[in-house]
Formats: C-alpha cells, sequence, structure tokens
C-alpha cells in the first residue's frame, strides 16, 4: 500500500514564521507536512526549494510559500491573510482561509504579492500599491519560480499580514502586531492541511 496523496511542503522564511508553523502542526497532529525554513531574501529561498523538491521524501509535493508580509492596500490590518493569486489554487485556498478565519475578524484578501528584496516602506510601499499589489515580501515569488523550475503542480501563496502602511515595523506597535501575526499564522495551519487535503491530484 503506498500513500494516498501527495506530501505538502510548507515553506517559509524566518526561525518565527517556522516555530509558529510548527506549533501549529503540532496542535493538528499533522505528520503529513513538511515545513522548511529556507532563510530570509531571494537566492536563499530559491536555493531551499530547489534542494527539498530533490529529496525524494518531497516526490509529487504540493508547495505552499507563507509566513509573514506587508501589506499595501488601504484598510488592511496586521493578521489579515494575503492569497496570491498567481495560480488556480488560489481559490481554494483563499475558502480554505476565509473559513478558518471566519470568526476571528481578520479578512483574507486574494490578489497580487509583490516582490522585493528588502524591508519596504514609505513611499516605496506607496508606488509598489500603485501597480495594483495588494501586499509584499522577499521571498514567495522566488519560492515559486524555484518549485516551477522542480516540476511542481499545485503551488500557492499565502501570507499573514504583519505591517500596514497606518502600522509600519518601526513603530512602537511592532511588537504587538507581530505577536498577533505569530498567532494567526500558527491557527492557519488546519485550513492549510485542509486546502491540501480536499484539493490534492490522485497519488499515481
Amino acid at each position: 500500500m503506498g500513500r494516498t496523496q501527495p506530501p505538502l511542503l510548507v515553506v517559509c522564511a524566518l526561525r518565527i514564521e517556522r516555530f509558529a508553523l510548527r506549533r501549529g502542526a503540532a496542535r493538528s497532529s499533522a505528520d503529513e507536512v513538511t515545513v522548511l525554513r529556507t532563510g530570509m531574501g531571494p537566492k536563499a529561498a530559491d536555493r531551499a526549494v530547489r534542494t527539498a523538491l530533490h529529496d525524494p521524501r518531497n516526490t509529487d509535493a504540493a508547495v505552499l510559500t507563507t509566513g509573514f508580509c506587508a501589506g499595501l492596500a488601504p484598510g488592511m490590518r496586521p493578521g489579515d491573510v494575503v492569497v496570491a493569486d498567481d495560480g488556480h489554487e488560489s481559490q481554494a485556498l483563499a475558502a480554505a482561509l476565509k473559513e478558518a478565519l471566519a470568526d476571528t475578524g481578520h479578512t483574507v484578501h486574494t490578489g497580487t504579492l509583490a516582490e522585493s528584496d528588502h524591508v519596504v516602506r514609505g513611499a516605496e510601499r506607496t508606488a509598489l500599491a500603485a501597480t495594483g499589489a495588494i501586499a509584499v515580501d522577499m521571498e514567495s515569488a522566488a519560492m515559486r519560480r524555484a518549485a516551477l523550475a522542480e516540476g511542481a503542480h499545485r503551488i500557492a501563496a499565502a501570507r499573514v499580514v504583519v505591517d500596514t502602511p497606518e502600522y509600519e515595523l518601526v513603530r512602537v506597535g511592532t511588537l504587538r502586531t507581530g505577536i498577533l501575526a505569530f498567532r494567526v499564522l500558527r491557527d492557519l495551519v488546519p485550513a492549510f492541511l485542509e486546502w491540501h487535503r480536499t484539493t490534492a491530484l490522485p497519488w499515481r
């Protein structure tokens, strides 16, 4: 007897993100998920994802990139969630996350997740918002490119907003918003698993 579905590789950049995801996986008794920390920045993300997908244990893995991001759209709040709309997986993932967050007061936004190689603030944040992007982070795009290059068929991205134009990281509320984003990311793991279980292609 073999596996009934492909594995799930959840990819993040930071130690604190990995800690949140592992806490969430432990609460869910989720043995089928592997949490991969890539390190910060596009180059580290690309390298780590390519290496992981060469591991036979990750054959046909679904790749879900996650962690924290900076919100760009007006009205976003720390703890909101952004689902990148750059693939056919986004609709199903957004639906699972909306159900998970239904009673929390946090909103799931679907749209363009911009790429940067540094923390974005002030005028640069405004310029990115003018392109139509609703959030920005440093690794999701690189993770996606690497997964596509290695032949992954199911790729999605969901990020938790940790700061917004009204609540930038340099402000006093940083610690409070960081703790909030940590808790939301931890609590999203069951929704990630539900998305994977209900949309996975038959194992071959």
